[in-house]
Protein backbone atom coordinates (compact mmCIF):
# COMPACT_ATOMS: atom_id res chain seq x y z
CA UNK A 1 0.00 0.00 0.00
CA UNK A 2 1.34 3.16 -1.04
CA UNK A 3 2.08 5.94 1.43
CA UNK A 4 -1.09 7.99 0.20
CA UNK A 5 -3.24 4.87 0.94
CA UNK A 6 -2.19 4.36 4.25
CA UNK A 7 -2.89 8.08 4.83
CA UNK A 8 -6.87 7.62 3.18
CA UNK A 9 -6.87 5.21 6.23
CA UNK A 10 -4.74 6.69 8.77
CA UNK A 11 -7.75 6.90 11.65
CA UNK A 12 -6.84 10.04 12.52
CA UNK A 13 -8.34 10.97 9.13
CA UNK A 14 -11.73 9.86 9.84
CA UNK A 15 -13.98 12.43 9.81
CA UNK A 16 -16.76 10.34 11.99
CA UNK A 17 -15.93 7.70 14.11
CA UNK A 18 -16.42 4.01 12.54
CA UNK A 19 -19.77 2.04 12.57
CA UNK A 20 -18.57 -1.58 12.99
CA UNK A 21 -20.77 -5.16 12.74
CA UNK A 22 -21.03 -6.68 15.90
CA UNK A 23 -19.14 -10.19 14.95
CA UNK A 24 -21.32 -13.22 15.26
CA UNK A 25 -24.20 -11.12 13.33
CA UNK A 26 -26.06 -12.20 9.98
CA UNK A 27 -24.77 -8.51 9.08
CA UNK A 28 -21.00 -8.67 10.27
CA UNK A 29 -20.90 -12.09 7.89
CA UNK A 30 -22.30 -10.34 4.93
CA UNK A 31 -19.96 -7.77 5.43
CA UNK A 32 -16.99 -10.28 4.99
CA UNK A 33 -19.07 -11.52 2.42
CA UNK A 34 -19.08 -8.19 0.58
CA UNK A 35 -15.61 -7.33 1.37
CA UNK A 36 -14.06 -10.97 0.32
CA UNK A 37 -15.94 -10.50 -3.29
CA UNK A 38 -13.95 -6.86 -3.33
CA UNK A 39 -10.48 -8.14 -2.46
CA UNK A 40 -10.67 -11.23 -5.03
CA UNK A 41 -11.01 -8.34 -7.80
CA UNK A 42 -14.51 -9.81 -8.68
CA UNK A 43 -16.00 -7.35 -10.86
CA UNK A 44 -17.95 -4.65 -9.20
CA UNK A 45 -21.22 -5.19 -11.49
CA UNK A 46 -21.22 -8.67 -10.56
CA UNK A 47 -20.15 -7.95 -6.47
CA UNK A 48 -23.20 -5.25 -5.41
CA UNK A 49 -26.00 -8.05 -6.70
CA UNK A 50 -28.01 -9.39 -3.86
CA UNK A 51 -27.13 -12.76 -2.91
CA UNK A 52 -29.42 -15.54 -3.65
CA UNK A 53 -31.66 -16.43 0.08
CA UNK A 54 -30.04 -12.88 1.07
CA UNK A 55 -32.45 -10.76 2.60
CA UNK A 56 -32.68 -7.20 0.87
CA UNK A 57 -32.64 -5.09 3.73
CA UNK A 58 -29.66 -6.71 5.42
CA UNK A 59 -28.21 -6.40 2.06
CA UNK A 60 -28.74 -2.84 2.09
CA UNK A 61 -27.83 -1.95 6.12
CA UNK A 62 -23.91 -3.54 5.56
CA UNK A 63 -23.46 -1.44 2.36
CA UNK A 64 -25.30 1.86 3.78
CA UNK A 65 -23.19 1.43 6.50
CA UNK A 66 -19.77 0.24 4.56
CA UNK A 67 -20.31 3.87 2.46
CA UNK A 68 -20.65 5.96 5.04
CA UNK A 69 -17.27 4.52 6.76
CA UNK A 70 -15.64 4.64 3.00
CA UNK A 71 -17.20 8.67 2.35
CA UNK A 72 -16.02 9.81 5.92
CA UNK A 73 -12.62 8.84 5.09
CA UNK A 74 -12.30 10.44 1.85
CA UNK A 75 -13.96 13.40 3.30
CA UNK A 76 -11.44 12.93 5.76
CA UNK A 77 -8.55 13.40 3.75
CA UNK A 78 -9.83 16.86 2.33
CA UNK A 79 -11.60 18.34 5.14
CA UNK A 80 -8.70 20.75 6.47
CA UNK A 81 -9.25 22.72 2.64
CA UNK A 82 -12.96 22.36 2.55
CA UNK A 83 -13.67 26.46 4.68
CA UNK A 84 -16.03 28.70 4.57
CA UNK A 85 -14.04 31.01 2.75
CA UNK A 86 -12.87 27.85 -0.07
CA UNK A 87 -16.73 26.86 -0.16
CA UNK A 88 -18.90 29.11 1.06
CA UNK A 89 -21.98 27.36 -0.53
CA UNK A 90 -22.13 23.28 -0.58
CA UNK A 91 -22.13 22.93 -4.29
CA UNK A 92 -20.77 20.93 -7.15
CA UNK A 93 -19.49 23.28 -9.63
CA UNK A 94 -21.94 26.29 -10.68
CA UNK A 95 -24.76 24.22 -11.87
CA UNK A 96 -25.44 22.38 -8.78
CA UNK A 97 -26.03 23.90 -5.49
CA UNK A 98 -27.34 21.90 -2.55
CA UNK A 99 -29.29 23.44 0.77
CA UNK A 100 -29.73 21.57 3.74
CA UNK A 101 -33.30 20.96 5.33
CA UNK A 102 -34.08 18.71 8.47
CA UNK A 103 -36.79 18.60 10.99
CA UNK A 104 -34.80 20.72 13.64
CA UNK A 105 -32.84 24.06 13.03
CA UNK A 106 -32.91 24.15 8.97
CA UNK A 107 -37.08 23.40 8.20
CA UNK A 108 -37.01 25.37 4.67
CA UNK A 109 -34.14 24.18 2.48
CA UNK A 110 -30.78 26.29 3.43
CA UNK A 111 -27.90 27.23 1.93
CA UNK A 112 -24.69 26.53 3.66
CA UNK A 113 -21.06 26.67 3.68
CA UNK A 114 -19.55 23.05 3.01
CA UNK A 115 -17.77 23.07 6.33
CA UNK A 116 -21.16 23.21 7.99
CA UNK A 117 -23.29 21.02 5.63
CA UNK A 118 -20.68 18.23 5.87
CA UNK A 119 -21.08 18.69 9.32
CA UNK A 120 -24.59 18.38 9.53
CA UNK A 121 -24.74 15.58 6.92
CA UNK A 122 -22.73 13.56 8.71
CA UNK A 123 -24.17 13.96 12.06
CA UNK A 124 -27.56 13.25 10.60
CA UNK A 125 -26.40 10.01 8.85
CA UNK A 126 -24.72 8.89 12.27
CA UNK A 127 -27.81 9.55 14.19
CA UNK A 128 -29.77 7.38 11.48
CA UNK A 129 -27.72 4.15 11.57
CA UNK A 130 -27.15 4.29 14.68
CA UNK A 131 -30.71 4.63 15.88
CA UNK A 132 -31.60 0.64 16.89
CA UNK A 133 -35.00 1.31 15.77
CA UNK A 134 -33.73 2.26 12.03
CA UNK A 135 -30.54 0.04 11.90
CA UNK A 136 -31.71 -3.13 14.41
CA UNK A 137 -28.77 -4.75 15.40
CA UNK A 138 -30.32 -7.41 18.29
CA UNK A 139 -31.56 -10.53 16.01
CA UNK A 140 -35.11 -10.62 15.60
CA UNK A 141 -36.03 -7.17 15.24
CA UNK A 142 -37.02 -6.48 12.09
CA UNK A 143 -36.21 -3.73 9.75
CA UNK A 144 -38.87 -0.67 9.96
CA UNK A 145 -41.37 -0.74 6.31
CA UNK A 146 -39.57 2.35 5.57
CA UNK A 147 -35.82 1.23 5.42
CA UNK A 148 -35.29 1.31 2.17
CA UNK A 149 -36.54 4.87 1.79
CA UNK A 150 -34.77 5.98 4.44
CA UNK A 151 -31.52 4.45 3.11
CA UNK A 152 -32.47 6.27 -0.31
CA UNK A 153 -32.21 9.55 1.58
CA UNK A 154 -28.70 8.06 3.35
CA UNK A 155 -27.41 7.32 -0.28
CA UNK A 156 -28.77 10.67 -1.64
CA UNK A 157 -26.77 13.07 0.75
CA UNK A 158 -23.31 10.83 0.82
CA UNK A 159 -23.54 11.03 -3.07
CA UNK A 160 -23.09 14.76 -2.77
CA UNK A 161 -19.80 14.34 -0.90
CA UNK A 162 -19.09 12.41 -3.62
CA UNK A 163 -19.42 15.42 -5.78
CA UNK A 164 -18.29 18.22 -3.78
CA UNK A 165 -14.91 16.26 -3.49
CA UNK A 166 -14.72 15.34 -7.35
CA UNK A 167 -15.07 19.02 -8.45
CA UNK A 168 -14.02 20.90 -5.95
CA UNK A 169 -11.17 19.49 -3.84
CA UNK A 170 -9.94 16.17 -6.57
CA UNK A 171 -6.54 18.33 -6.56
CA UNK A 172 -5.46 17.01 -2.68
CA UNK A 173 -6.54 13.83 -4.16
CA UNK A 174 -4.26 13.47 -6.85
CA UNK A 175 -1.51 15.23 -5.00
CA UNK A 176 -2.21 12.32 -2.49
CA UNK A 177 -1.95 9.64 -5.15
CA UNK A 178 -5.17 7.97 -3.67
CA UNK A 179 -7.15 9.15 -7.13
CA UNK A 180 -7.62 4.81 -7.88
CA UNK A 181 -9.03 4.36 -4.69
CA UNK A 182 -11.67 7.00 -4.61
CA UNK A 183 -12.65 6.27 -8.17
CA UNK A 184 -12.96 2.49 -7.30
CA UNK A 185 -14.98 3.38 -4.22
CA UNK A 186 -17.20 6.11 -5.87
CA UNK A 187 -17.75 3.10 -8.99
CA UNK A 188 -18.36 0.89 -6.09
CA UNK A 189 -20.94 3.16 -4.96
CA UNK A 190 -22.69 3.98 -8.22
CA UNK A 191 -22.83 0.44 -9.27
CA UNK A 192 -24.85 -0.51 -5.79
CA UNK A 193 -27.07 2.37 -6.25
CA UNK A 194 -28.42 2.11 -9.28
CA UNK A 195 -28.47 -1.79 -9.72
CA UNK A 196 -31.10 -1.82 -6.53
CA UNK A 197 -32.39 1.51 -7.66
CA UNK A 198 -31.62 3.44 -4.54
CA UNK A 199 -30.76 6.62 -5.93
CA UNK A 200 -32.44 8.78 -8.38
CA UNK A 201 -30.88 9.84 -12.11
CA UNK A 202 -31.41 13.37 -11.81
CA UNK A 203 -28.74 12.83 -8.40
CA UNK A 204 -26.30 11.57 -10.45
CA UNK A 205 -26.59 14.28 -13.16
CA UNK A 206 -23.32 16.18 -11.31
CA UNK A 207 -21.03 12.82 -11.69
CA UNK A 208 -22.24 11.35 -15.07
CA UNK A 209 -21.17 12.31 -18.64
CA UNK A 210 -24.73 12.39 -20.88
CA UNK A 211 -23.54 12.80 -24.45
CA UNK A 212 -25.02 15.98 -25.97
CA UNK A 213 -25.99 14.86 -29.02
CA UNK A 214 -27.93 11.53 -27.80
CA UNK A 215 -28.99 12.67 -24.38
CA UNK A 216 -27.93 8.54 -23.43
CA UNK A 217 -26.90 7.93 -20.04
CA UNK A 218 -23.26 6.62 -20.41
CA UNK A 219 -20.88 4.86 -17.25
CA UNK A 220 -20.03 6.42 -14.90
CA UNK A 221 -17.28 9.41 -15.98
CA UNK A 222 -14.30 8.05 -13.94
CA UNK A 223 -11.00 7.47 -15.76
CA UNK A 224 -8.88 9.30 -16.07
CA UNK A 225 -10.35 11.92 -13.97
CA UNK A 226 -8.15 14.44 -15.54
CA UNK A 227 -9.87 14.42 -18.59
CA UNK A 228 -13.26 14.17 -16.91
CA UNK A 229 -12.89 17.71 -14.91
CA UNK A 230 -11.94 19.14 -17.67
CA UNK A 231 -15.01 18.18 -19.61
CA UNK A 232 -16.95 18.97 -16.63
CA UNK A 233 -15.56 22.31 -16.65
CA UNK A 234 -16.18 22.90 -20.59
CA UNK A 235 -19.87 21.69 -19.86
CA UNK A 236 -20.54 23.67 -16.55
CA UNK A 237 -18.90 26.69 -18.36
CA UNK A 238 -22.03 26.75 -20.92
CA UNK A 239 -24.59 27.45 -18.00
CA UNK A 240 -24.89 30.44 -16.33
CA UNK A 241 -25.48 31.21 -12.66
CA UNK A 242 -29.33 31.87 -12.89
CA UNK A 243 -29.16 28.05 -14.01
CA UNK A 244 -28.60 26.58 -10.70
CA UNK A 245 -30.34 23.28 -9.82
CA UNK A 246 -30.46 23.69 -6.16
CA UNK A 247 -31.26 20.41 -4.04
CA UNK A 248 -32.54 19.75 -0.07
Amino acid sequence: MSIALKQVFNKDKTFRPKRRFEPGTQRFELHKRAQASLSSGLDLRAAVKLPQGEDLNDWVAVHVVDFFNRINLIYGTVCEFCTEKSCPVMSGGPRYEYRWQDEHKYKKPTPLPAPQYMNLLMDWIEMQINNEDIFPTSIGIPFPKNFIQICKKILCRLFRVFVHVYIHHFDRILLMGAEAHVNTCYKHFYFFATELNLIERKELEPLVRTEPDFHMWTEPCLLPWRKASFYFLLKLSSFKMNRICSRE
